[in-house]
């Protein structure tokens, strides 16, 4: 049952990525060329889009965190860390970097390979590249200590 449920709800937002034009990177990179303000090429429609999505997830999550464990779940998987390190601000620059570059950023990326296209797919396999790399390097002990000088 549970695995009908997650089906629909990956559709649902699967469509409104298409809908809403998030899986063209076209559309995507006219909305982040704010330098073409002044000559009218800049496109808003995403930032309505986004602010959706913020108020639909803001009221969702006062709902759903007022309930003592999910409803497909045993309990509530948040976040407890609270410090700014250096992988909390690394990995948006990364994200942002990319998405600015490709146009694409994780769900629109793979919802852009229903329809083909040479660019989601080498978008998606750079970036489960990545992901892949980002594991392991976070899995080395040594990777995330800060160097300390040698005595």
């Amino acid at each position: 049952m549970s695995v009908l449920i997650n089906f629909a709800i990956g559709l649902v937002f699967g469509l409104g990525l298409v809908v809403s034009g998030m899986s063209n990177p076209a559309k995507v990179l006219n909305f982040l060329d704010l330098a073409a303000i002044p000559n009218g090429g800049w496109d808003p429609s995403l930032a309505f889009v986004m602010a959706g999505a913020i108020a639909v997830t803001f009221i969702g999550y006062r709902l759903v965190l007022r309930q003592p464990r999910p409803i497909l779940g045993g309990t509530f998987h948040l976040p407890t860390a609270t410090a700014i390190d250096s992988r909390i601000v690394a990995g948006p620059a990364i994200f942002g970097i990319g998405w600015g570059l490709a146009g694409f950023c994780p769900g629109p990326a793979f919802t852009a390979l229903t329809f083909g296209g040479n660019a989601a797919v080498m978008f998606v396999i750079a970036m489960l590249l990545g992901m892949g790399g980002a594991r392991w390097l976070a899995s080395r002990p040594d990777s995330l200590q800060p160097a300390t000088p040698r005595a």
